[in-house]
């Protein structure tokens, strides 16, 4: 795995982009800025597995004074990339190094395929965050998850493969940069190898995956059949990530 990432220099995307050409997985820990205690963050730090090349900030619910402080205090002890993962057009600051610019494409309710981003243009367009377009697709993890409260959409069922495989390939002809597999925080049921691996075969940008990974054997599986990088978020905070 890639353990030498740095936002010095380099693009982000570029190096997603030259790192899943390569077959080299990246992984991700996702921080809720709700849920971080400053206490505890220079351990959790410490804690952070050897692999992970990228930490993750977002939220459902999370205000903008809670993600600018908690990009803030990640940057202090960190030197990794710093990428927003926003629930929302609040959720944005330029201190973070990248944005991964979220459409629920999943979902048809039109705040989360646009109106959000219509919302963030003034705080984007005269930032230094690198912007990637992202097509966010919500699985069905086993249980009701945030997003699918806050979006009001619901998730796609894993039994229908095919018809994941045609909202990831509509989400690349409309642009996206990167899809984005995600079971929801605290899942159940990981998305499938099956899906991951139908997926990765159709199309031709990164692949991100996340939701319901609690051991090693989950991510190597989801590594296996195809994820360029897969994010880890409420195990790692619980500190029930066995790796």
């Amino acid at each position: 795995m890639i353990s030498n990432f740095t936002h010095s220099g380099s693009v982000i995307y570029s190096q997603l982009e030259r790192a899943a050409a390569l077959g080299q997985p990246c992984f991700a820990i996702l921080f809720d800025p709700e849920e971080l205690r400053l206490q505890d963050l220079e351990k959790q730090i410490e804690a952070l597995p050897d692999h992970t090349t990228h930490l993750f900030v977002g939220g459902s619910t999370a205000t903008a004074a809670q993600t600018q402080l908690a990009v803030r205090e990640l940057k202090k002890h960190s030197g990794l990339p710093v990428v927003l993962f926003p629930g929302d057009h609040n959720q944005i600051t330029a201190e973070a190094d990248a944005l991964l610019f979220l459409s629920l494409i999943s979902g048809e309710n039109p705040e989360y395929l646009i109106r959000q981003q219509i919302k963030s243009v003034d705080k984007l367009k005269n930032s230094a965050l690198e912007i990637i377009p992202t097509g966010y697709i919500l699985i069905d993890g086993g249980t009701e998850t945030a997003v699918q409260r806050v979006s009001k959409t619901q998730p796609l069922v894993q039994d229908d493969p095919d018809h994941i495989v045609a909202v990831a390939l509509a989400g690349q002809y409309s642009g996206k940069k990167l899809i984005y597999l995600e079971a929801g925080s605290g899942a159940k049921t990981p998305v499938s190898a099956e899906i991951i691996k139908a997926v990765k075969q159709a199309i031709h940008i990164p692949l991100i995956v996340g939701g319901g990974i609690r051991t090693r054997e989950q991510l190597e599986r989801a590594y296996s059949a195809g994820a360029d990088l897969v994010v880890v978020g409420t195990a790692f905070e619980n500190g029930n990530f066995r790796i």
